[in-house]
């Protein structure tokens, strides 16, 4: 039975987070990323108070958890104990899948004067065009999916190794798009609400409308890149 019970632990998921960057261990930890820009500087788009609440606090609180599940997973994995390592997976897959998601957030935005809204160029620009026809029908597109997303979650465009095209998606919660569907992502749109009640109130498509005067095209164009490497 210990032997079949070792067979299970090595088969059992590892958290979805190894693509966060960072190795599990006792010894390390999960940290909150630094902003590339000032709370501030995303305005009017977003305001200021709400990047310091949904930084500082929503994103910091997924990270805590997070080392508090993983430090659980492994003094479970060293025990042996399959039902608590399988108890865990869902805090570790909604915590990490938190820090996962807002850490791509805050790259895939940047301010105006940083390169911000400016239009996709490249290969990026040429693969949205072929598919979707325009840059203006791809955000109608997706702006679309990701408003009719129920309760929380985000709407994403990812790229799909298989078929080699894009593919605009979403996802609940705060479900990892990789790890959940195969899809690489390329930009991601949180429309959790404490990501714009606090300026956009209930009126979802309107942030939707405003986001992408700050979408940073580059950093999307080179997670493409990476995506086809």
């Amino acid at each position: 039975k210990k032997i079949m019970m070792m067979k299970m632990n090595q088969q059992l998921l590892r958290p979805v987070l190894i693509n966060a960057g960072r190795k599990l261990s006792t010894s390390s930890k999960f940290v909150l990323p630094g902003l590339e820009y000032d709370y501030g500087e995303l305005e009017p788009f977003i305001k200021a108070e709400i990047m310091e609440i949904h930084y500082s606090k929503h994103h910091a609180t997924y990270v805590n958890n997070l080392n508090v599940a993983s430090e659980k997973l492994q003094e479970s994995l060293s025990k042996n104990d399959v039902s608590s390592v399988i108890a865990l997976q869902q805090a570790i897959k909604f915590n990490g899948g938190g820090h996962l998601n807002h850490t791509i957030f805050w790259k895939n935005l940047a301010p105006p004067k940083k390169g911000g809204g400016e239009p996709p160029t490249g290969d990026l620009k040429t693969m949205i065009e072929a598919q979707y026809g325009s840059l203006d029908s791809f955000k109608t597109i997706m702006s679309n999916a990701t408003v009719a997303v129920q309760g929380s979650g985000w709407g994403w465009l990812g790229y799909d190794k298989v078929s080699k095209k894009l593919s605009i998606t979403t996802t609940a919660n705060q479900d990892p798009l990789e790890a959940t569907t195969g899809l690489v992502p390329l930009l991601g749109i949180d429309v959790w609400e404490h990501a714009y009640y606090l300026q956009y109130k209930n009126v979802r498509p309107d942030y939707l409308k405003s986001i992408w005067g700050i979408v940073n095209w580059a950093d999307v164009a080179d997670r493409l890149g990476k995506a086809r490497s």
